[in-house]
């Protein structure tokens, strides 16, 4: 019996080949005018949409906001000691990371009514 889940055709090439050919595709179609060129406003309804479904994960959105936060900070500190190289010791005692009061997690039940 043959077994149908070995590659063959297109999805055997290596990935080279593979980009290639579909590189000389995607010109051919952009030559004959059938390529799908995005305008601004179909962009930026994709860039919205995407946004969207991004922003539903709670998790992802706080752990993106405290990487943010981290390194808002590491940029204030460095900027801080370009200024003011005396300051260098002042500075490497600070904390690595303010002390938070509450956690994320407790001010996000808050507005889920948990």
């Amino acid at each position: 019996m043959e077994n149908k889940n070995r590659l063959g055709g297109f999805a055997s090439m290596d990935e080279q080949k593979q980009r290639e050919i579909a590189r000389k595709g995607g010109l051919a179609a952009h030559r004959k005018g059938t390529a799908h060129e995005f305008t601004s406003e179909e962009a930026r309804f994709a860039g919205r949409k995407g946004g969207q479904q991004v922003s539903t994960n709670r998790s992802h959105m706080t752990e993106i906001g405290r990487l943010g936060g981290k390194r808002s900070a590491e940029r204030r500190r460095q900027r801080a000691l370009q200024q003011d190289p005396e300051q260098a010791g002042q500075m490497s005692e600070m904390p690595e990371e303010p002390q938070a009061v509450g956690s994320a997690d407790s001010s996000l039940r808050q507005f889920d009514g948990d």
